[in-house]
């Protein structure tokens, strides 16, 4: 067992240490119900806490391929026109806020950026809190003259999105595949330029 699947199942097994832990401590001074409540609580705490940190990652293009992949891990190709971002957790009220700020942190940073790529493939559910700041988000790119686009979006994703009328008011365009989005807007970039 290598030491990355050690710190992965010390960091999946701290929440359940600490709950149990706290339900022991609790029992004997408080009784069962509330060594209980205690152990739960903490537990529900711990877990919301650990989805709020969204992992998302920024990903180029492999060369030669049609695969994208995070730009820190392989060598890949990247536009300064284009942030493609792969989100690999379903969107919802703990953790949306921190893909809005990473999202204008980035944008303001780097103001080359007229396209920003959301990739979802691991996004399976959306909540409202999701669908507003998606709408925040593409409103803020809209006033930054950016476009926000999406790839790679589950069925019950888009389903979503259509019954908030987000779909008509996106700026920029759901893609079937990440590198079709890359693609057409690559196309989009050389035109304006010619």
């Amino acid at each position: 067992m290598n030491n990355n699947t050690k710190r992965t199942k010390k960091n999946l097994a701290l929440p359940d240490f600490a709950a149990m832990l706290a339900t022991i401590l609790v029992t004997p001074a408080e009784g069962v119900e509330a060594g209980l409540i205690a152990g739960v609580a903490l537990g529900i705490l711990l877990r919301l806490y650990i989805t709020s940190r969204l992992h998302v990652a920024v990903v180029g293009q492999i060369p030669g391929t049609t695969h994208f992949r995070n730009v820190k891990r392989h060598e890949v190709i990247t536009d300064p026109e284009i942030m493609s971002l792969r989100v690999d957790e379903s969107l919802y009220f703990p953790n949306v806020r921190f893909l809005e700020y990473l999202i204008n942190d980035s944008v303001a940073a780097n103001p080359a950026i007229k396209h920003v790529i959301l990739e979802c493939p691991a996004v399976n559910t959306i909540d409202f809190s999701a669908l507003e700041s998606l709408e925040a988000i593409n409103l803020r790119l809209k006033d930054s003259e950016s476009k926000l686009h999406l790839s790679e979006v589950k069925g019950p994703v888009i389903d979503r999105l259509k019954r908030s009328h987000q779909t008509e008011h996106l700026t920029g365009k759901i893609h079937l595949t990440h590198f079709e989005a890359v693609s057409a807007i690559r196309t989009e970039l050389e035109n304006i330029l010619y």
